[in-house]
């Protein structure tokens, strides 16, 4: 995106009362035919340069950046940290599938190292694994053995995402099998008995039925925006917030930030943003009180 439409996304967000705003890519596009012309054509070097200085603007128009931006350097991570509330990397599985073979960045190793720098920065953190993509049910089970180890060493792991991977056309693996409900229910069930307590289980309720999910032991939902699409996966349009009302049924729908209430308590966050963290907080204090 233009740099001038990322700042009008980003006001109109904040208009909205949009608290986050989530940067997302693929890893080093900078690699890839052509990218480098462009980027530099709007007056950036890298991907993480234009990134990095959309987080300023994000801040700027008052809404809280959250960047997963793939394979990062611990020098990288660090100076986001200057920019971000919270930020992510699914680790997606710890096993060794043909679905990955092909890319670097998929390693585990390589993934764990930059979810464990993250931890030793403070930095609160979103990681996930993705179903269906030839990984078995223990190799789900040592995922989230993995991530339940690095948050009792660093205690940064705010969300597992547990994310049914989806086929898209025209791709390698146009014609996977799709993650069932009793698949998807027993890998929910699974992390809420490996994970610390601290630890929320989320889904994202454009891509899994919430509503059946939710009694599995799902606590968050992600975010939706009423602006944007999800650009991951634009074939998924979220719900919106009245839809999800409907979707928890009996259970409680409450807003919060991307850093959650515990990490702003242990002042996990760079004196650069201190002032809107708070600002947001109070507003949601607000909203619920209303």
């Amino acid at each position: 995106m233009d740099p001038e439409e990322v700042r009008t996304i980003l006001l109109r967000g904040a208009a909205a009362g949009c608290t986050e705003a989530l940067f997302t890519f693929g890893e080093r596009p900078e690699e890839e035919p052509g990218f480098q012309r462009m980027i530099r054509a709007i007056g950036y070097e890298s991907i993480l340069d234009y990134c990095h200085d959309m987080c300023l603007r994000s801040i700027e128009a008052g809404v809280l950046p959250h960047t997963n931006a793939g394979i990062m350097t611990c020098e990288e991570l660090a100076q986001f940290r200057e920019v971000n509330a919270s930020m992510g990397l699914m680790l997606e599985t710890t096993a060794d599938i043909p679905a990955h073979r092909n890319s670097p960045g998929k390693d585990p190793a390589v993934r764990i190292e930059v979810i464990e720098n993250a931890g030793r920065l403070k930095i609160p953190f979103t990681t996930g694994l993705l179903i269906g993509i030839g990984e078995s049910g223990s190799d789900r089970e040592e995922s989230l053995e993995v991530i339940a180890g690095l948050h009792r060493r660093y205690g940064h792991i705010q969300e597992v995402i547990i994310q049914n991977f989806c086929p898209k056309e025209g791709t390698p693996m146009e014609r996977a099998a799709v993650p069932g409900y009793e698949e998807i229910c027993d890998t929910i069930r699974m992390a809420g008995e490996i994970l610390p307590r601290d630890v929320a289980v989320q889904i994202p309720p454009n891509l899994a039925d919430a509503g059946k999910l939710i009694g599995c032991g799902v606590d968050d939902l992600g975010g939706v925006s009423p602006l944007t699409i999800d650009h991951v996966n634009p074939e998924h349009p979220w719900p919106q917030i009245d839809r999800l009302k409907e979707l928890v049924g009996e259970a409680v729908l409450k807003e919060r930030l991307c850093i959650y209430p515990q990490y702003i308590e242990k002042g996990w966050y760079h004196p650069t943003i201190e002032g809107l963290i708070r600002h947001l907080a109070h507003m949601i204090e607000e909203r619920e009180g209303s």
